[in-house]
């Protein structure tokens, strides 16, 4: 088989997979309410926060954080303002 058909396939391949990195939703494009939505119904989504910026967000009561992470409050750009979202975290213990 000749090189030559396999260039241009190879390249749409590389593409394809470049484009889908980048197919994350973005919260500066959504509402709060369309973004708490989203987080809902996915139980957990990678969300586009800034133009190099990206977070795993969940929801509020679940399972989605992986003990011994818990689910936290924070706070995040969206097309309306600022919206209260949960993403996972380690608790921090005050021991002295």
């Amino acid at each position: 088989m000749p090189a030559r058909p396999i260039a241009p396939i190879a390249a749409a391949m590389l593409i394809a997979a470049t484009s889908m990195a980048y197919a994350r939703p973005d919260t500066r494009a959504m509402t709060c309410e369309q973004t708490q939505q989203l987080i809902q119904s996915r139980r957990a989504v990678v969300l586009s926060t800034g133009r190099n910026t990206y977070d795993r967000y969940v929801r509020q009561y679940g399972n989605e954080c992986d003990w011994p992470e818990a689910p936290v409050t924070s706070y995040i750009r969206t097309l309306d303002g600022q919206c209260r979202v949960h993403r996972c975290e380690e608790p921090v213990l005050g021991l002295r």
